[in-house]
């Protein structure tokens, strides 16, 4: 700060950091030095444009909500769209009422009452637009979470007052990191037995690292909730009225004053530490206004240097317009925030997006879905302006489409609308694409950068009862092209459709989406883990491939050295072919045939058959024949030279490792803990909280199958836990011989 004090020390009178900095900013090249508060790529930006337009924008938020699952989303989505006036009722997510949860569209939703899609919406609160995507909680669906983190501006993490940091709320953070999306915490189920809130931010700012404060503290507590304090207005809320509409400003009852004053001190201090204006008036020992209390969070909120803590209970209809207060306050709106593009024409150059309507038109399809219509394309406008009837251009095909309809979501609802401006949210019919394909209005070629999509851990095999219609492949195609952790591909050896996911969970709900949407009963076989191959150390190969049948002949010599690979940290890589071969000895043309052939032996591990990782083929020499050399030779040489070396190199098997997060009453601890044991787990973390406890283990997931029955006949069914993909490490010896014994005997039952 002194720093900065000194920098700025020309500027007159007392300027506030933000001015300051801006004066700077507009005296110096942007190339140069940019004093703004630039957070891992994001950071404000102005242009000159239409002031219609920046105020429209202004007034718009891109949000998303995520949690653990069964935090209260889709709950919290639905009193957000009911005070908002988007429906006129409030339903049961478990759909118990008959009609369920307005978000969750999908029978299949209501009946297991969990989230399964991101379902988009929009609201209006005052003046202000929310777009809002609610997305599920399960690590199954994790793919959802991602693709709509990755359009968001911003958003509301959800968090039980009893669990807490779970697992999933864990891999959420993790996922907002990763697309640096500023957000808001909600703690939810204030009214639940146990509930403590302040437990709960500590644990934000232990478990997440997150510079985390309450700006508002509960009225009563548990059964006895009843409203929130305002810890910036210093003013008490309740909510009124048959379903909490209604909501009444009063004075703080006397009893709650020394701790709002305690924890309004702590929501300073912690603000000072993150924001420069606030840590000035904090100097000076003054009180700052309310005014300045919300610039500064809203700065630092933007800016990902802290997140505002608020709490409530959806399900009793509770603080729910304080959360909507401050997803407008402190949430950004699409000008605040800096996406980028890479620029195909300038070989893949970043290139900033101007958020406004009279720019070049960027949009990104971010997810699919089969409507009545055909498909549904889900859009987010980066800039420009997107109208029904207009071409646009997919960056990926160089195709130019007519746009046929543009609608508005309201989960399974849509209304129809003739143009969406930059920023916005919305959906558009007839236009065939994949998943994560960028559309311009055709002047641009920029493409926006992909998102992460993890890989699939398990895999069932797939067969119709009865005869094989169209609609199987059909299912699996659309399946597929809506969700990219869905794979399906054909096992070459015993003919199977091997389908493959993210957990029994994700490729169960499949199964039965096959037989209600397509009416294709099938049989699926025992779930597979996606084992890996790997070796322990370098080996070297001296192979020649020589076959003699009359005429031309096969030859193929090769020399080099397999060796382990690391995973590169840029590309995620850890497979290579490099070719060192220098004289000519084996002739140029051959050589992409030697890389097919290395290729062809990764897809299938000598070991047990499944695919090879973490190894370099390094190719240093060979030797040729004017006649008999051809590709094919080239190839069947480096595929066996491979496999010689292969069992040379200390070869291993690699299992998934699955990150179980369980939790159960205290007094089965020891029956828990010794489950895990026997399933090889080995525990990371335990933590006890009143009545329950926590603990955290890896765990192979060859050892996971059937677990959830075990854990609820050991807890009395009061157990519950969620896995989550780690890694993969070496598996045991014993385990790795007992593979390799049954993969033999596989072999020689398919012989017969």
């Amino acid at each position: 700060m002194s720093f900065v004090r000194s920098l700025l020390g020309g500027l007159p009178g007392r300027v506030s950091f933000k001015a300051a900095s801006a004066s700077f900013v507009e005296a110096t090249p942007q190339s140069a030095f940019s004093l703004l508060p630039i957070s891992m790529g994001r950071r404000f930006q102005s242009t000159e444009v239409d002031p219609k337009d920046a105020e429209r924008l202004n007034k718009l938020r891109n949000i998303g909500i995520s949690a653990h699952i069964d935090s209260g989303k889709t709950t919290c989505t639905e009193r957000i769209l009911y005070y908002t006036g988007r429906i006129k009722e409030i339903h049961d997510v478990r759909g118990r009422d008959g009609v369920g949860a307005k978000m969750d569209s999908m029978d299949l939703e209501r009946e297991k009452g969990i989230t399964i899609q991101s379902a988009a919406t929009y609201a209006s609160w005052g003046d202000n637009n929310i777009n809002i995507i609610d997305t599920p909680g399960h690590v199954d669906f994790t793919i959802e979470v991602e693709r709509a983190l990755r359009v968001l501006d911003g958003a509301v993490m959800i968090l039980c007052s009893v669990a807490g940091v779970q697992s999933q709320t864990i891999t959420v953070d993790r996922q907002m990191r990763r697309y640096n999306v500023p957000r808001l915490s909600f703690i939810n189920k204030m009214d639940r037995a146990g509930a403590n809130p302040f437990r709960i931010i500590d644990q934000l700012r232990q478990k997440l690292k997150l510079t985390a404060a309450a700006v508002q503290i509960p009225i009563g507590t548990e059964d006895q909730f009843n409203g929130v304090v305002d810890l910036i207005t210093m003013k008490a809320m309740y909510n009124e009225g048959e379903s909490g509409q209604d909501l009444v400003e009063r004075d703080i009852p006397a009893e709650l004053m020394p701790l709002a004053t305690e924890k309004r001190i702590e929501l300073i201090e912690q603000l000072a530490d993150v924001d420069d204006e606030i840590a000035d008036i904090y100097l000076l020992e003054e009180t700052p206004t309310v005014e300045q209390m919300v610039a500064a969070i809203r700065r630092a909120t933007i800016s990902l240097k802290f997140t505002p803590v608020l709490m409530g209970s959806a399900f009793k209809n509770t603080a729910i317009q304080p959360l909507l207060n401050a997803i407008v306050n402190y949430l950004p709106n699409p000008t605040e925030v800096v996406n980028t593009a890479l620029d195909i024409n300038q070989g893949e150059k970043k290139v900033d997006l101007q958020p406004y309507t009279n720019s070049p038109f960027v949009g990104l399809a971010f997810k699919l879905e089969e409507g009545r219509y055909g498909q549904l394309t889900y859009m987010r406008i980066y800039q420009g302006a997107l109208k029904k009837g207009s071409f646009i251009t997919n960056v990926k095909t160089g195709k130019k489409i007519k746009v046929p309809r543009l609608v508005r979501m309201h989960a399974a609802d849509m209304e129809d609308v003739d143009e969406l401006g930059a920023g916005e949210i919305g959906a558009m019919f007839g236009v065939d694409c994949a998943s994560g394909d960028t559309f311009t209005d055709g002047s641009l070629q920029y493409t926006m950068t992909s998102m992460f999509v993890p890989e699939p851990v398990i895999s069932l095999s797939l067969t119709p009862k009865g005869k094989e219609s169209p609609n199987f492949s059909k299912a699996l195609n659309r399946f597929q092209k809506e969700d990219p952790t869905f794979r399906v591909h054909i096992d070459s050896e015993s003919k199977e459709t091997i389908i493959s996911g993210m957990g029994e969970l994700h490729l169960q709900i499949y199964v039965e989406r096959m037989k209600r949407e397509y009416n294709v009963e099938c049989l699926t076989g025992k779930p597979r883990v996606a084992f890996r191959e790997t070796i322990g150390q370098l080996a070297k190969f001296n192979y020649t491939h020589k076959k003699q049948s009359g005429g031309a002949g096969q030859y193929g010599r090769v020399v080099g050295q397999l060796e382990p690979m690391e995973k590169d940290e840029e590309t995620g890589k850890d497979i290579a072919f490099d070719n060192r071969v220098i004289g000519g000895n084996i002739p140029s043309n051959f050589i992409p045939a030697c890389e097919k052939g290395f290729n062809d032996a990764l897809d299938k591990g000598p070991l047990i058959g499944h695919p090879v990782n973490g190894v370099r083929m390094v190719l240093e020499d060979g030797a040729s024949h004017a006649v008999d050399s051809s590709e094919l030779a080239f190839r069947i040489a480096t595929k066996n030279a491979f496999h010689e070396a292969f069992a040379k190199a200390k070869p291993t098997i690699l299992e998934p490792i699955m990150n179980v997060a369980i939790t159960a009453p205290i007094e089965f601890q020891g029956s828990v803990i010794g489950g895990l044991n026997k399933r090889k787990g080995t525990v990371i973390d335990t933590e006890i909280q009143e009545d329950y406890f926590n603990v955290v283990a890896d765990v192979p997931l060859n050892d996971m199958f059937g677990y959830s029955t075990e854990l609820r006949s050991a807890t009395q069914g009061k157990g519950e836990f969620s896995m989550e993909y780690k890694d993969h490490q070496p598996v045991q010896s014993n385990v790795q011989e007992a593979l390799i014994q049954e993969y033999k005997k596989e072999l020689a039952n398919k012989a017969k």
